[in-house]
Parts: structure tokens; C-alpha cells; sequence
């Protein structure tokens, strides 16, 4: 047993930083691409969590109730989903309204020198 993990360590890799964080990942592009605000991602994401946490106890014999590793497991899927969100939400902000916005880095965005977003 770990500070990190409950169970072992080849369980934790697989379980919650590989399945864990490719879901989270997809459920991020997928609020992204659906135009959701952030707070129904981290709702998701809370789900999610749990799920995960779930499955290190049925699978692994991991501690079901243990709020420290719940946590840990949250805040990485949080990080992902949210990394997830922001780069499909600058792709679709730099394709869509590529007249009005430059990608500035995979997560970022500018508007383009001489246009203006505001709205007369």
C-alpha cells in the first residue's frame, strides 16, 4: 500500500491512471464538443471517481471508503478531463470561427490582429 495507491501497483496504473484517465479524457472532449459548461464535467468527472474507486475494490480488493485515495484518483481525472475539455474547445473555437480566432498553443487562442468580438 501506497500514499497514491490502495491496491498494487501494476493495479493502479491500469485501473485509474490508463481506463480512468482515457475516460475522463473522452468525457471531457465530449462536454467540449457538446458545448456543456465546466460544471457538468466535474459533476461527470465525480461519477466517474467513484466508478473508478468502485472498481479498485471489486477488482483489487483496494479500500472502498478510503477518502484519500478517492481524492487522488478525482484530482487526476479532473486534470485530464479538463486538459481534454481545453484543447477540443480551442480547436473548435480556432475551425469554426477561424476569420475571428488564431490558435496560440493547444490549449489557447487569440483573436486575430484587426477583428473584433464585440458585439455591436
Amino acid at each position: 500500500m501506497g500514499f497514491l495507491y490502495d491496491t498494487t501497483l501494476a493495479g493502479f496504473i491500469i485501473l485509474t491512471l490508463v481506463l480512468g484517465g482515457a475516460a475522463a479524457w473522452s468525457t471531457g472532449r465530449a462536454c467540449a464538443l457538446t458545448w456543456r459548461p465546466l460544471f457538468v464535467l466535474v459533476w461527470f468527472i465525480f461519477l466517474l471517481s467513484l466508478a473508478v474507486r468502485f472498481l479498485s475494490f471489486a477488482l483489487y480488493g483496494g479500500t472502498l471508503l478510503s477518502i484519500q485515495h478517492w481524492l487522488i484518483a478525482f484530482a487526476y481525472l479532473v486534470a485530464l478531463a479538463l486538459a481534454g475539455w481545453r484543447v477540443t474547445r480551442t480547436n473548435q473555437m480556432t475551425s469554426q470561427y477561424r476569420w475571428l480566432y488564431e490558435k496560440t498553443s493547444p490549449f489557447g487562442w487569440r483573436l486575430r490582429p484587426g477583428a473584433d468580438d464585440s458585439i455591436a
